[in-house]
């Protein structure tokens, strides 16, 4: 067993106090008292070449006596000296309460966090997009490396599980735009347009707009969740350890899903809300079917439906990139699975939102209007 921890003090006129045996917690005793005792004024170096062990403990009181009495401290090994020195470094003043910030400052610099945070994110966001590019492209180089039945249980999850939501929510979407268009249009004596209003907006608009929308609150949360909660339980890691690129095992599925499955969906929510609308005209205005698909033809250019379908596939790839994205960038704990989960459902629609409004003018200035 080790010797307590013990000092003795040079001669007056060399200033320097030698530490000897063990300076941890089990064997310090009662040191840190003894030197309270000590007359410290001569005190001008600290020696720790007799110490046989030190931890931190023991640094803390040989750091607290020389700190008190501004002297030098040498004699510690490599080891010793690293330990030392992080005690050290954790010697820092902590204020009782945060110091007051003036409102004016404090909301400037929460916009200023948000604007830089959402430059990165977006510079993530298009890094990933990158790297999905390329493994796509790697894919396509080495066919035998695609996985074919991974995207096709996300086609199931994707599309085929979401059929009943996105067929309840446009069919009532539907019977909304049909019975406030003919609220309104009943003022001009102009019902019969409401089947131009519900058969535009559902087709061109609001069809693959709320399809998205849904995807994005059940596909894109699925997405990050799932890869966050592989990232914290490091599955990826592991992936990456035995060779598997984790692009191509889990993204590159879950985005080509996402590009194939939207398309369809969104036709099939613009035929769902069309014949709620239809069948609302019927109800209320005595619009018998025959008539209202007639007229659905007459006034729905096919534009309407290339633009649909276009817009589709561009939505479900922002989507999918966007819940993979976050889902990757889960660290440290299981909190944060639920902050990407949210952060992805946040993106994607905006995103979403955004290149709508973008679409919409593009188109427009194409002449498909």
């Amino acid at each position: 067993m080790s010797a307590m921890a013990d000092f003795q003090q040079d001669g007056a006129d060399t200033g320097t106090l030698r530490f000897t045996g063990d300076l941890s917690l089990a064997r310090i005793g009662n040191l840190p008292d003894r030197l309270e005792a000590v007359d410290a004024s001569s005190i001008k170096h600290v020696d720790l070449s007799g110490v046989d062990r030190i931890d931190t403990i023991g640094a803390w009181v040989v750091h607290r006596f020389a700190a008190r009495n501004d002297a030098t401290i040498a004699g510690l090994d490599e080891d010793g000296q690293a330990l030392f020195d992080q005690v050290v470094a954790s010697d820092q003043p902590i204020a009782a309460k945060p110091a007051k910030v003036n409102a004016v400052t404090r909301i400037l610099g929460e916009i200023g966090d948000a604007v830089v945070l959402t430059g990165r994110t977006m510079l993530g966001l298009l890094a990933f997009l990158g790297a999905t590019t390329i493994a796509f492209g790697s894919v396509i180089r080495h066919p035998r490396r695609f996985r074919f039945n991974a995207v096709v249980q996300r086609f199931e999850v994707v599309g085929i599980a979401a059929l009943g939501i996105v067929g309840l929510m446009s069919f009532l979407i539907g019977m909304v735009i049909a019975q406030q268009g003919a609220v309104q249009l009943r003022q001009f004596g102009a019902e019969v347009f409401t089947i131009n209003l519900v058969g535009r907006l559902t087709l061109r608009e609001l069809g693959v707009l709320m399809t998205a929308i849904m995807v994005a609150g059940r596909s894109g949360s699925a997405f990050a969740a799932q890869l966050g909660t592989m990232k914290l339980t490091e599955e990826i890691d592991a992936m990456r350890t035995i060779g598997v690129s984790p692009m191509e095992a889990l993204v590159l599925p879950r985005v080509l899903a996402a590009i194939v499955m939207m398309p369809l969906l969104g036709f099939y929510a613009s035929v769902i809300a069309i014949i709620g609308g239809g069948l609302l005209c019927w109800v209320q205005l005595g619009i018998p079917p025959v008539t209202f698909i007639a007229r659905i033809r007459e006034v729905v250019p096919i534009t309407d439906l290339y633009i649909s379908l276009i817009k589709a596939p561009v939505f479900g790839a922002i989507i999918a990139v966007a819940g993979c994205f976050q889902g990757m960038q889960v660290e440290a704990d299981a909190e944060q699975v639920g902050l990407r989960t949210t952060s992805a459902v946040v993106q994607g629609i905006f995103l979403v939102i955004v290149l709508d409004a973008f679409f919409a003018v593009f188109f427009t200035w194409i002449g498909w209007d």
